[in-house]
């Protein structure tokens, strides 16, 4: 790269929706306040990307989109065409989101002769066994990336399994961005409703584990008819976690809402933000809820206690505890000053610790280190 051009970083990823990855980016991107940098967008165009949300905002706000297209859901050809994207659009690092698109981002980028830096967002406790397969390949892959830079120090640990270790391995902490919460914390929710709600936003992936969710609302339901449980988000698990509801006695008052763009209404208009999840990095959605002061109850898990502590910013239960967990949702509806101010303890630590431009700022020097380490490579040949 030449001093006098701004260092191209392409963002790649394979889109199955508008979550904490897709926005992640977008939080980086906007948040990147210098000059020097251009970014640009890869995303795969499949038949899971639905709409290719994420393209759509990148285009309006970040800079040039590339829709790479996949013959079928594992079309390496696509490796060819990603090194030619990089080539001909003189790219000098490519930063990878997610197992296919650390597969074929790392080719792509070898094939080309550029950097490239994987972040994993969060490590899949899949059951199936080609997911799981896919999954060691991405975490393999992982292994001829420049640098790996995890979002918590969970997957700090996690990435050192695969014996990626320093100085291949940096930790740069998560941050997100917060200014459209801030917006919305000041606007008058659309949102009418009638009985206490308690609330999810995510994906509905086995890691989430939201059968647990689900149970936990019933055995509230049982004691505290007025309330409902209203989940926000699709995936793979959609149709089986509905069919759970369906067989619930508290089925009428559990709504299954899909994607939303009006998210934040919806997560304002919560009484409790609530999470069963077994696995997490440290979770977008999370964040939003901490920015937006809704009480949080949640399992005490990795990458949720970097955020939560326990009757400071939030509830934590220990994991699969059920009946802990259904303890927490009550005091929180009954105790609402209690919830307040755990609401806003949150919202204060996340503010404090997660900024979003400090990330960006750490994600920049860590690229221009590399592309000097890269330039004194090549001037020595």
């Amino acid at each position: 790269m030449k001093e006098s051009q701004a260092m191209h970083v392409l963002q790649f990823i394979c889109s199955t929706g508008f979550y904490g990855a897709e926005r992640w980016i977008l939080a980086m991107c906007n948040n990147t306040h210098d000059q020097n940098v251009k970014y640009s967008l890869a995303v795969t165009d499949e038949a899971a990307s639905q709409d290719l949300e994420i393209a759509r905002h990148f285009k309006a706000d970040c800079g040039d989109v590339y829709q790479l297209p996949m013959a079928n859901k594992f079309d390496f050809k696509a490796v060819s065409r990603l090194a030619d994207y990089i080539k001909a659009n003189k790219v000098d690092v490519v930063h990878t989101h997610g197992y296919k698109s650390d597969i074929i981002g790392v080719m792509a980028a070898r094939k080309a002769g550029v950097p490239v830096v994987v972040t994993p967002h969060g490590f899949e406790n899949a059951k199936d066994f080609k997911l799981r397969l896919f999954i060691w390949l991405g975490c393999q892959a992982m292994k001829y990336a420049d640098h790996v830079v995890p979002l918590s120090p969970q997957l700090v640990k996690d990435c050192e399994a695969y014996n990626i270790k320093a100085p291949q391995l940096v930790y740069i902490q998560n941050g997100v961005d917060l200014s459209e919460v801030e917006r919305f914390k000041n606007k008058e929710t659309a949102q009418t409703k009638t009985k206490k709600r308690v609330g999810f936003i995510g994906q509905m992936i086995s890691r989430k584990n939201i059968t647990d969710l689900l149970d936990v609302f019933d055995a509230l339901h049982q004691k505290m008819e007025n309330v409902e449980l209203v989940l926000l988000g699709d995936g793979e698990s959609r149709p089986s976690l509905e069919e759970h509801a369906a067989s619930l006695s508290s089925k009428a008052d559990i709504h299954f809402l899909g994607y939303r763009d009006d998210r934040l209404d919806y997560l304002k208009s919560f009484d409790i933000f609530a999470m069963t999840s077994t696995l997490e990095g440290i979770p977008r959605c999370l964040m939003e809820a901490c920015a937006m002061e809704t009480p949080v109850a949640a399992y005490d898990i990795a990458g949720i206690d970097q955020l939560i502590s326990h009757e400071k910013t939030g509830m934590l239960s220990p994991l699969g505890d059920k009946a802990h967990l259904l303890t927490c949702w009550e005091r929180l509806l009954t105790d609402t000053d209690y919830a307040k101010a755990l609401g806003k303890n949150a919202c204060d630590y996340v503010n404090e610790y997660y900024s979003a431009k400090r990330m960006a700022d750490e994600y920049i020097a860590l690229f221009n280190t590399l592309l000097q380490s890269s330039n004194i490579k090549e001037a020595a040949l």
